[in-house]
């Protein structure tokens, strides 16, 4: 009897692999493989240029001495840091990201609580304030530029001429807006450029309020100070990182503006301009790629940023 049992042990194979593990596997490869053409596609526009420039970066290429051409170790990155240009340029692209983004998000939350209340024709201002952001950035700055900065034929200029002629005063200031603030002028066109984009992150957190609880603070005599303060503004928290974080990573590229409006002249040249230069009039290609390098990896950290917010945005939003 003992020796039966034995038999039926061994003949007991160990059970071997699912046979749903290969049909899951072949599903799997059939829903991505439409997807590696648009993989490939991206690697081959986007990471193989990044990998060209990053070696390019440690090289010593200046296409006016091509005999010279050889590597260079890190001494492209070590002059980039150390030239006081470049320095110049990395402190006015903080200082005019710094600025458009605050700015920005202020009038775009303002403009959001007025946008977020019911009125006739709300639709078609929503429309007509988004219009900024539609614009083109290179036909935006032109239009700063010579309709309305312009000392001549500008509009701020005309606009000081008839509050002059309702004094009575045949003299008008006619101000040169760009050279008195270079940098103001070109934040004052990326502000309202990306103010409506601003406003649009915020509208979309004003109107995932949950209302019930604030109609129930209106009921118990909340005034509409503290209900901003205490229960709007905080809800709105996440949606001001993800605008300014957002904002952030393409206003640090900023390359348009500076370049129609002042061509980086009057101390306005920015980190992307100065590449722009040092790669176009310089030739110095190794410099140019170690700056743009650099760049690259401030604009990553920042995105990083961007991601982790929209993630965690995300998650607050399907707890609910």
């Amino acid at each position: 009897m003992s020796t039966t049992l034995e038999r039926s042990r061994e003949d007991v194979q160990p059970p071997g692999p699912p046979a749903g593990g290969a049909l899951r596997r072949s599903a799997d490869w059939a829903r991505r493989a439409p997807l590696l053409p648009a993989l490939v596609f991206m690697i081959v526009v986007t990471q193989l240029p990044f990998v060209i420039t990053l070696v390019i970066s440690f090289m010593n290429w200046n296409a006016y001495y091509p005999d010279e051409r050889g590597f260079a170790g890190f001494d492209n990155y070590v002059n980039v840091l150390t030239d006081v240009a470049t320095r110049d340029a990395i402190i006015v692209t903080i200082e005019l990201t710094v600025v458009v983004v605050l700015v920005s998000l202020v009038l775009g939350m303002l403009i959001a609580l007025l946008l977020d209340r019911k009125f006739l024709g709300r639709g078609a201002v929503r429309t007509m304030m988004i219009t900024p952001f539609l614009v083109v950035p290179v036909a935006a700055a032109l239009l700063w530029k010579h309709a309305l900065f312009n000392p001549e034929y500008g509009l701020l200029n005309g606009g000081l001429t008839w509050i002059w002629g309702l004094f009575g005063s045949d003299d008008p200031p006619q101000p040169d807006w760009i050279t008195m603030a270079p940098l103001a002028s070109i934040e004052i066109a990326l502000i309202w450029q990306w103010t409506p984009f601003m406003m649009l992150i915020l509208l979309a957190g004003l109107q995932s309020r949950p209302l019930d609880v604030i109609e129930a603070a209106r009921i118990d005599g909340a005034s509409a100070w503290q209900i901003f303060r205490y229960m709007t503004f905080p809800h709105l928290r996440r949606y001001l990182e993800l605008g300014a974080l957002l904002g952030a990573i393409y206003i640090v590229q900023t390359f348009d503006a500076v370049f129609v409006i002042t061509s980086g002249g009057l101390g306005t040249a920015n980190l992307p301009y100065t590449i722009y230069q040092t790669f176009y009039t310089a030739h110095d290609y190794g410099l140019a790629s170690a700056a743009g390098v650099i760049t690259v990896i401030g604009t990553i950290l920042i995105a990083t940023l961007a991601l982790r917010t929209v993630s965690t945005l995300f998650e607050e939003e399907n707890a609910r």
